[in-house]
């Protein structure tokens, strides 16, 4: 196989080169370069994503990240210490959503990221890393639907971070506890009422209206 940081280069490349940047066109690029790289040893895609997140905008990782997690060896082979390094290297809302809902929640799922290296973002003075420690949530219950919730993960990160008014942090809090409602609306209801206090108005209103009428804003006109 060619280096991965070749490989990188020309996904870059082809990426460059469409005739319109959009997320459809740009995972057109991933899907093919994924079904190229199927045969591929799972050390051959972590590295290629690797080169290739390492070179990318923050507007461009998620594409790396999805090279991982559309490789069943690379994803079951990707390492908390390569986790660790996306995740400080994601210094956007675009980026840090997405490696949360791609990457960081479905691993810490299944168990294959620890519990702490998630509490240790929520420690960070990095708003970037408290935001990814929130949106963690966010793709450990979406992969729970249809079954139960993490809400035993998922709330001790939203306690430790609410009384936070980094509006990154604040926006992501919302979130996570609009999509644990979805699993375990007692649960949420329960955390809204003991934490009334230290909510931000914005998280409190969001989230008890998505509660009360599914919605997260009321509709307009």
């Amino acid at each position: 196989m060619e280096a991965a940081a070749e490989i990188a280069s020309r996904i870059a490349d082809e990426i460059a080169a469409l005739p319109r940047r959009d997320t459809a066109s740009e995972r057109t690029v991933r899907r093919r370069w994924s079904k190229a790289l199927r045969p591929a040893a799972a050390s051959e895609v972590l590295a290629v994503a690797e080169a290739f997140e390492a070179r990318a905008d923050q507007m461009g990782k998620w594409i790396a990240y999805e090279l991982i997690r559309f490789h069943p060896a690379a994803f079951a082979a990707v390492g908390e210490a390569q986790i660790e390094g996306f995740g400080r290297r994601a210094q956007s809302w675009y980026a840090v959503d997405a490696l949360g809902t791609i990457l960081t929640g479905p691993l810490w799922a299944k168990r294959r990221l620890a519990d702490a290296q998630v509490e240790a973002w929520s420690w960070t003075d990095d708003r970037w890393l408290r935001r990814s420690a929130l949106v963690a949530t966010v793709g450990l219950n979406a992969l729970s639907s249809g079954g139960p919730s993490d809400a035993a993960r998922t709330l001790p990160i939203c306690r430790r971070l609410a009384a936070d008014r980094d509006d990154m942090v604040v926006k992501a809090l919302s979130w996570a506890l609009r999509v644990l409602a979805q699993r375990d609306r007692p649960a949420v209801e329960a955390f809204l009422a003991e934490m009334d206090a230290v909510l931000p108005a914005r998280a409190k209103r969001e989230v008890r209206h998505k509660l009360a009428t599914g919605l997260k804003t009321p509709r307009k006109g």
